[in-house]
């Protein structure tokens, strides 16, 4: 199938979890999703982002956010290996684990790359909106771990820039000034925001995050 693309609608799937069976859409229902797929069950960077994930919920939870992984492993393998993730990682594993043996999902969503290695799932990373619409897309080798503060760094932004009239400048973080859009003329600034502005360039100007 095609690469998925920003803002086309996710996929939609039925699949068994380790928190039970799940109709995809209906699962995320009003919230924000993070649909994220590791190598394989066993392995030492999977162990430690799962664990990661588990650790940072509550900051998923508090951006009405759910999270969900996948392997190409099976649900027994599965319920085995969140053990060793609560023990070695001092957590406890809060989130659906997709069992999807048969890759159904993860040829759904291109999580195979055959140059890569044609059996397990890359790393790829999709945020999708509430609207069921794919945001955000990254693909990460195995041997890479990911970066779950950058995850959520793009969560905040993504969720800003959705209701504000802004962008999010590089390294920007929670908080911290954001850039005007180009198509907002400078008369209309004062009224939309109204904690001020400062100007740059005609097509760089910055204004403290408006919903803060």
């Amino acid at each position: 199938m095609a690469t998925l693309r920003l803002g086309d609608i996710a996929p939609d799937f039925e699949a068994e979890t380790t928190l039970g069976k799940i109709h995809f859409h209906e699962w995320l229902g009003d919230s924000w999703g993070v649909l994220f797929s590791h190598p394989a069950d066993f392995t030492p960077v999977c162990t430690t982002e799962l664990g990661t994930v588990a650790n940072y919920y509550p900051e998923f939870v508090k951006r009405n956010t759910k999270v969900i992984a996948l392997s190409v492993d099976g649900l027994k393998s599965h319920l085995e290996w969140i053990k060793d993730i609560n023990e070695t990682q001092g957590t406890t594993v809060n989130f659906p684990i997709i069992a999807d043996e048969d890759q159904k999902v993860a040829t759904l969503y291109d999580m195979i790359h055959p140059n890569a290695n044609d059996k397990f799932t890359v790393r790829s990373v999709f945020i999708i909106g509430a609207d069921k619409k794919i945001k955000l897309t990254l693909t990460y080798p195995a041997s890479t771990g990911r970066n779950f503060d950058e995850l959520l760094r793009v969560i905040d932004s993504l969720q800003l820039t959705a209701n504000y009239s802004v962008a999010t400048p590089a390294n920007w973080k929670e908080g911290e000034d954001v850039v005007i859009s180009p198509a907002i003329p400078d008369s209309e600034i004062p009224t939309k925001f109204p904690k001020g502005f400062k100007y740059i360039k005609y097509y760089l100007r910055t204004t403290p995050q408006p919903n803060k």
